[in-house]
């Protein structure tokens, strides 16, 4: 992630493989949402939900479950995204990917067997996601994204995070199509160690970006715009005397950055988990958000764009962390297309 936050722009024709590849480093108003894949519960804790047999095939029962997830989600979203994919060089393709628990049960384990002095019993095909970044990397592996591969883990707001700085790289012409969202799954509800507020989130969001020239070349269609921007208001400040007008002027920022005067007067969404972070924000929006009760992870602001884009008007999704991390998400659903029933955020397979 820091990598590409300290990118330089630059050219794009510098960094592909030959004349006839795209190189689009596109502003973040011409990037569009060309596909929506999820994979998600019937109805929250609901258990046996998810055959991965069935949804991916022979050779995926070892993956962690977000992993899993987030693999069918992006199945979904390819089959609908209208041949982007094929028409992109492998190395202008890239992922970005937010997860907070989507690894954790197979830390457990594997710190269990360590720990028992049995560690010749784990598996080798989950060793190697030890690393929770590799919950993206699979899916670079598999659908060839060499472009660049980010996984993000901020308590809250990766999800939304992961947006943000994939676009924020294309934007720098580091690649010209962009799957990102978001997996998690429940840790073990035996580790202390990962006790959570919230309601534990399982399942995945994929989203789909593609500049909207690129789209139009191609005859595709977009389903709408998103764009975001990130900051940070420390616990002890949103918890200060003067913590709400603090709040006020980092989210005037955030918004300007988006091309917003102001605060919409309504489809404006916050995503809050009580904190004195989240708190700073409410008053600082001055009841103008609809709250939302945000789950143990990062899956559910990335939920909430991925309804808000088959939504009538825009949205503004909000989402704070209690770490003091915040993100904000303005989405501009494309009303002039009908979405299908293929293409519309829903549950389940």
């Amino acid at each position: 992630m820091t990598g590409l936050h300290d990118t330089t722009p630059r050219a794009s024709a510098g960094t592909t493989a030959g004349p006839a590849v795209p190189t689009i480093a596109a502003s973040a108003r011409d990037l569009v949402v060309t596909a929506i894949g999820t994979t998600l519960p019937p109805a929250p804790g609901a258990d046996g939900w998810f055959d991965q047999r069935a949804e991916l095939g022979r050779g995926y029962k070892k993956l962690p479950a977000a992993c899993q997830y987030l693999l069918s989600a992006t199945r979904r979203a390819l089959a609908a995204a209208g041949g982007g994919l094929e028409s992109t060089p492998e190395e202008r393709r890239a992922v970005a990917v937010g997860s907070n628990h989507g690894a954790a049960r197979i830390h457990t384990e594997v710190d269990a067997a360590t720990t028992g002095g049995e560690a010749h019993l784990i598996s080798p095909a989950a060793a190697p996601y030890f690393s929770p970044n590799l919950i993206a990397g699979r899916l670079a592996i598999e659908h060839a994204l060499k472009g660049f591969s980010l996984g993000v883990h901020t308590p809250g707001t990766g999800g939304l995070e992961a947006v943000h700085a994939g676009l924020r790289a294309l934007r720098f012409g580091r690649a010209d199509w962009l799957l990102a969202g978001a997996a998690e799954e429940p840790p073990p509800a035996d580790d202390k160690a990962l006790a959570l507020d919230g309601t534990p989130e399982d399942g995945a969001v994929a989203l789909v970006f593609e500049p909207a020239s690129a789209v139009a070349a191609r005859g595709g269609r977009s389903l709408g715009t998103v764009t975001a921007r990130v900051f940070c208001l420390p616990p002890a400040a949103a918890a200060a005397e003067d913590g709400p007008e603090h709040a006020r002027r980092l989210l005037a920022a955030a918004l300007a950055g988006l091309d917003l005067p102001r605060l919409p007067a309504d489809g404006v969404r916050l995503i809050t988990d009580g904190s004195p972070v989240a708190d700073a924000l409410a008053r600082a929006c001055e009841g103008r958000a609809e709250p939302v009760t945000a789950g143990s992870g990062c899956l559910g602001p990335v939920r909430q764009v991925a309804d808000a884009l088959g939504a009538a008007e825009p949205r503004l999704i909000i989402t704070a962390g209690r770490a003091g991390t915040v993100a904000v998400a303005r989405v501009r659903p494309a009303p002039h297309i009908p979405l299908s029933p293929m293409d519309s955020p829903t549950e389940g397979s």
